[in-house]
């Protein structure tokens, strides 16, 4: 009987260094990406948008909290959070300790499923052949997302889960349109759908998860910049390669940053946070982005 062969010990240390680096290090090393999208009439002066998606904020985050905080630092004209806000029971009020400095700009907010159900343990190799749409069956949601969005809400930041409405950021008129997460078959864009103002100085479209469907459906509205979350960036990536799965409908092209969706720029964040039953990233740092809106050419 042939004896299994053993793994270099080599090998298995490079194993280990390489999670030890995605836990510890990478998974802490938080960066601000920022990108320039033209979508402002002729004329006006620039928006700023920081764009935060995914901390799933466990109490014990401390890095994590403090990083959000200095963001506050930046003073954007608008702050637009996709969703997956927490991942503990007693997560609001670190999570409300992190945007204190943030609270006090202009924001917008949608829920991610894992605002609404805790995270479990799963095998996370099985996203490499299907994506975790269809996960959360339990009818009860097990997070307090109502006291998540009436905290918010509190502080003035505007429930956008499939619904319309119009603010007034600077000298800027803002439509914005959202929709609830369609990763848990909450998205209701029937309640939002028709021709967005064309009044407005910039139409702007939030949702946690980039499907496809509902991308096409926000451009076709005439939404000019479309922001989502979800894909954490692929998580666990290949140097020179990219990201394996999205775990949704997008392309892997597509998985993070600034792109094109038919008419409309898409902004897709790769998040801060990590599940705390996968606390790893791999050649994704996690990440928030200040979009600097300026003048169509």
């Amino acid at each position: 009987m042939r004896k299994a062969a053993a793994i270099p010990l080599s090998v298995l240390g490079l194993g280990v260094a390489g999670v030890g680096y995605a836990a510890v290090v990478e998974r802490n090393w938080f960066r601000l990406r920022r990108f320039d999208v033209p979508v402002l009439p002729p004329g006006q002066r620039p928006l700023r948008i920081l764009h935060l998606s995914d901390l799933h904020l466990t109490p014990g985050r401390r890095r994590l909290i403090e990083w959000v905080r200095s963001l506050g630092d930046l003073r954007p004209d608008l702050v637009v959070n996709t969703g997956d806000s927490i991942s503990h029971p007693d997560a609001i009020p670190p999570l409300l300790h992190a945007l204190e400095p943030l609270l006090a700009r202009p924001g917008l907010f949608v829920y991610g499923s894992n605002d609404m159900y805790a995270p479990v343990p799963k095998n996370p190799a099985r996203y490499l052949w299907r994506t975790s749409k269809g996960d959360h069956r339990r009818n009860v949601p097990s997070l307090p997302w109502e006291e998540l969005g009436a905290a918010m809400a509190a502080e003035g930041w505007l429930d956008m889960n499939n619904t319309t409405a119009r603010l007034k950021v600077g000298e800027l008129d803002i439509a914005v349109g959202g929709i609830h997460d369609s990763h848990i078959n909450r998205d209701r864009y029937d309640l939002i759908e028709g021709p967005a103002p064309a009044d407005a100085d910039l139409r702007l479209g939030v949702m946690h998860s980039p499907e496809p469907r509902n991308l096409t459906r926000f451009a076709a509205d005439g939404y000019q910049l479309l922001l989502a979350g979800h894909t954490h960036g692929g998580q666990l990536c290949i140097p020179f390669y990219g990201a394996l799965v999205t775990n949704c409908g997008i392309d892997r092209a597509r998985v993070k940053g600034l792109h094109r969706h038919d008419s409309a720029y898409l902004h897709v964040s790769a998040g801060l946070g990590t599940s705390p039953y996968a606390p790893v990233r791999f050649a994704c740092f996690p990440e928030a982005s200040l979009l600097t809106l300026v003048p169509r050419r």
